[in-house]
């Protein structure tokens, strides 16, 4: 399906709908929610002139279409499974970006992953309040894609991985609020759009370099992912940004490693599970059924055994 051209009283939308674009032959449940989330604020940014209007209703009318031709995939239907299949997209993503920064395999492609991963954080917005480490790094990936642009764009070697301290969080913030993340690629300080995502197989992973802050412009909104179903596996050992251990693709163990994974949980009597406690077991099992999307038996046991304990013993 054609769409009419995008105004440019919705130029806040246009990332997403590049994003959408590119996925509609590779996985619809992203071209879904980009354009879903494109629709939400679309009608919250448009002055209802015709050329919006005109979108705005393509829009929808495909939403719909797709709608009844994936009946069967809940991850259009359902918002949990929906959530679940973006988060570990994104998470994919940016960990592949990680490492190569870490790796000091800079270039554009780089960029557009640690930028595409960032859009993919907005639109996760769609399901609610991003958690800690989502917001983390939705900034994090926004701020290491206009740092790296900035670099190659003024012919700098860029420094790998995150800032060296707390001391320089101020300093991100400035950049992030100086980097748009609507900027064409005509608004780019007169740099390109990077060429299409084309992976490399992965290296031996180096030591982390200690990196430093650099002043910022912001990517061009081209810079969103070509090709995400050939991603090379990401970090697994690596420091993370945001201090937690996300869901990392590790394969299926065998049985007698399965084995060593369980650990039995006695349940603890009267235990009252609070809200909360609820909320991040209902995670948990989500993390688990997205791990066997990608038949990662180990990190889906893991995940089922947090919740289980949580339920059983009101305890992390």
């Amino acid at each position: 399906m054609e769409f009419p051209p995008c105004p440019p009283s919705l130029k806040s939308i246009q990332h997403f709908l590049k994003l959408a674009q590119e996925h509609d032959t590779r996985d619809v449940v992203i071209a879904y929610w980009a354009r879903l989330y494109a629709l939400q604020v679309g009608l919250k940014a448009s002055t209802q002139s015709a050329e919006e209007t005109k979108l705005l209703l393509g829009i929808m009318d495909w939403l719909e279409q797709m709608k009844k031709q994936h009946t069967d995939n809940e991850a259009l239907t359902n918002e949990v499974a929906a959530q679940a299949h973006i988060e570990n997209y994104a998470l994919k993503l940016f960990l592949y970006a990680d490492k190569q920064d870490r790796e000091e395999n800079f270039g554009k492609n780089v960029v557009k992953a640690f930028y595409s991963s960032g859009v993919l954080y907005d639109i996760l917005q769609t399901f609610g309040e991003l958690s800690e480490e989502a917001l983390h790094n939705r900034k994090y990936a926004k701020w290491k894609a206009a740092y790296i642009h900035n670099c190659l764009k003024n012919g700098e070697t860029p420094i790998p991985g995150p800032l060296p301290d707390d001391d320089d969080e101020a300093e991100l913030e400035g950049e992030n609020a100086n980097a748009s993340a609507d900027t064409s690629p005509e608004d780019g300080a007169g740099a390109a759009a990077p060429a299409p995502y084309q992976p490399q197989p992965d290296p031996e992973p180096p030591a982390p370099s200690s990196p430093t802050a650099s002043s910022v412009v912001p990517p061009t909104a081209e810079e969103v992912l070509n090709n995400p179903n050939k991603l090379p596996s990401p970090p697994v050992d690596e420091e993370k940004p945001g201090g937690f251990e996300p869901y990392v693709p590790t394969g299926q163990p065998n049985p007698a490693t399965a084995a060593t994974i369980y650990q039995p949980i006695v349940p603890v009597a009267g235990v009252q599970i609070t809200p909360d406690q609820m909320i991040t077991a209902q995670k948990y099992c989500r993390y688990a059924g997205s791990a066997l999307n990608y038949d990662d038996v180990k990190t889906a046991i893991e995940n089922l055994q947090k919740a289980l304990k949580l339920l059983s013993t009101g305890a992390e």
